[in-house]
């Protein structure tokens, strides 16, 4: 872990990077792309985005379930439903763009009696959904035209090479005696994928409920495109949705803006459809999903009077010890000492 102040210079730079991106899309192409995303969502979109995202609320939900419970921290599905929509609504609201699920994982773990593995838990079903995601992007991105599609055979290399690291670790054994730091969280890393990951019961539901978020997610940016005006087929669509849908991963955002909107506006200007076209697409999306999130903020604001009339309860006091003549035990303390063992009192 961190010190203290490289965590706050992390959060900082996350932060000012977020802001940088959008800095730099407003000199360049004003604030009109920004005011007609916000303009051109309608009723209609906003209905069909909150239907979208109460699917894959669920999914990701029953996801987080999935591997909580491989690591022995296991979360009923209601309370996790519950406790991702205030996740994603706080990732939205909060500069950042993670706080949320840093308070799902700190919850969560206190109520199973484990802060770590509840951390853990929520890491690792975000990283579950953010591989699957992007093994469903590359054959798209390798079969539709698209700005990325000469990297391809580069980023697939790269991408084999970490799939294979994940494996070692996963399936390989340290000795016994390795003791060192690094080798205790190799260890721990490789436990959590063989339980909480690639367990028997665990990665079919991980990776049916992973595949659905990305179609919800990819149809929910479909859905901002055509409120913002864009009139592209789906199919010329798709590759840039799944481009834009990856770089929402990078964490240098101000509550989920910056990146989106960076790549929006630089992939769409790349594949000839103009960059304001799809900076005012990403605002119209980020708008969707801030709307689709608002159930969130009913779960905080209904758990925070619990929270706030919660007292911790005092343990009883103990009854006083008595003699059989009826004195306080308290009252004669030496007493006790020097009485032989069978007539002390509980001997």
């Amino acid at each position: 872990m961190g010190t203290p102040m490289g965590r706050t210079w992390w959060g900082w730079a996350r932060l000012l990077g977020g802001a940088a991106i959008l800095a730099v899309l407003v000199r360049h192409l004003g604030t009109a792309p920004f005011l007609h995303g916000l303009r051109t969502v309608d009723g209609w979109s906003l209905a069909a985005a909150s239907g979208l995202a109460a699917v894959t609320t669920v999914c990701c939900a029953w996801r987080w379930s999935l591997v909580a419970r491989g690591l022995g921290v296991a979360v009923p599905l209601g309370e996790a439903i519950r406790a991702y929509y205030r996740s994603q609504f706080l990732n939205t609201a909060l500069p950042g763009g993670m706080l949320g699920d840093l308070h799902r994982g700190v919850v969560h773990g206190r109520r199973a009696g484990d802060v770590g593995r509840g951390l853990r838990a929520v890491g690792w079903e975000r990283l579950a959904g953010q591989l699957v995601q992007a093994a469903l992007a590359v054959p798209v991105l390798l079969a539709l035209p698209s700005p990325v599609r000469p990297a391809m055979p580069a980023v697939l290399a790269v991408t084999a090479l970490i799939a294979a690291l994940a494996l070692v670790v996963g399936g390989g054994r340290l000795p016994v005696g390795a003791r060192s730091r690094w080798a205790r969280v190799v260890r721990a890393a490789g436990s959590d994928l063989r339980t909480g990951l690639l367990g028997r019961r665990a990665w079919p539901g991980i990776v049916v409920a992973s595949v659905v978020v990305v179609a919800g997610h990819v149809a929910t940016f479909l859905i901002a495109a055509r409120a913002a005006g864009v009139t592209t087929p789906p199919s010329r669509l798709l590759p840039l949705a799944l481009l834009i849908l990856l770089a929402m991963a990078v964490p240098v955002t101000i509550g989920g803006w910056g990146p989106r909107e960076g790549v929006a506006a630089w992939a769409f200007g790349a594949a000839g459809l103009g960059a304001a076209a799809g900076l005012a697409t990403a605002v119209a999306y980020g708008m969707l999903v801030l709307v689709a999130n608002l159930p969130g903020a009913l779960v905080l604001a209904a758990e925070l009077p619990r929270q706030g009339n919660h007292r911790p309860v005092p343990s009883p006091r103990p009854a006083a010890a008595s003699w059989p003549d009826g004195s306080a035990a308290a009252s004669r303390p030496l007493a006790v000492a020097t009485l032989p063992a069978a007539r002390r009192p509980g001997g």
